[in-house]
């Protein structure tokens, strides 16, 4: 977990908001397949502020490995799909409770100060390696780390700095 957007209260400003959208449309044109459900910016109070979700895959993952893809899904689902609010406990508490998990453990995992550690660790781990931003592709090998550049569309763009 590299954060992003640490947690806030504040609504997502104007000019966010437009940049985000502005992403969805690029991403839905050069994308082949690729759909967003824009009724998150009026069913929703947009905040920008990934570290709830950040925290909800961290809580998942404290009941067993296997729920770590399963959670990360399921906020990529409620967020571009469902126009479910990934900033809010209340949509992460009910992701969880979809997936299994037990509604009171994980709500109490979530915003623990256990949990917390380790999104800090993650961030400050992340940083080190030269994450940028998220999604981020990095190598590391021989104890060095590299970022990788990607192309959804093309593989042979990673292919070709692996010398594959």
């Amino acid at each position: 977990m590299c954060g992003l957007a640490p947690d806030t209260r504040e609504p997502m400003p104007e000019a966010m908001r437009q940049y985000i959208q502005g992403t969805w449309r690029r991403i839905e044109r050069e994308v082949p397949g690729t759909r967003f459900n824009y009724g998150f910016w009026t069913h929703c109070r947009p905040r920008r502020s990934t570290y709830p979700a950040c925290r909800a895959v961290i809580a998942a993952i404290s009941r067993g490995p296997e729920f770590e893809e399963p959670m990360i899904e399921a906020i990529q689902r409620a967020y571009y799909l469902e126009a479910r609010n990934p900033s809010d406990d209340e949509t992460l508490i009910a992701l969880a409770e979809a997936m299994g998990l037990e509604r009171e453990r994980f709500t109490l995992d979530l915003n623990s100060a256990a949990t917390q550690a380790e999104l800090s660790r993650q961030i400050r781990f992340a940083a080190r390696l030269g994450a940028r931003g998220s999604p981020s592709l990095i190598l590391t090998a021989g104890g060095e780390a590299r970022p990788i550049a990607y192309d959804y569309r093309d593989p042979a763009v990673v292919l070709e700095q692996l010398g594959l």
